[in-house]
């Protein structure tokens, strides 16, 4: 079993930054594909950001140079920069992780509680 948690999220202006976390217990991350999602209210869960346990990342064309995901393996942490923050942003944030990678979050196995996002205009 892997246990996440994320934190950093918070309130922040449009245009500013904020980088999340999430931490694992359990078992070590090396193995996993690490990913982040996110879920705005009245919609489904998307994909932000992923990244395999070689360094391989992908991101959504919505954050692409404005996201950007890594990992501490070594922390067994994975972090979600993000900057130029806008309104449409705003969501409640989900790490994940999964043997295989995937932008679909039905094929992830284990999920933190998640950690809101807010942007104001």
């Amino acid at each position: 079993q892997v246990q996440l948690v994320e934190s950093g999220g918070g309130l922040v202006q449009a245009g500013g930054s904020l980088r999340l976390s999430c931490a694992a217990s359990g078992r070590s991350l090396n193995n996993y594909v690490m990913a982040w999602f996110r879920q705005a209210p009245g919609k489904e869960r998307a994909f932000v950001a992923s990244m395999t346990s070689g360094g391989y990342t992908y991101s959504a064309d919505s954050v692409k140079g404005r996201f950007t995901v890594s990992r501490d393996n070594a922390k067994n942490t994975v972090y979600l920069q993000m900057n130029s923050l806008k309104p449409e942003d705003t969501a409640v944030y989900y790490c994940a992780a999964n043997f295989l990678g995937s932008t679909d979050y039905k094929r992830y196995n284990y999920w933190g509680q998640g950690t809101q996002v807010t942007v104001n205009s």
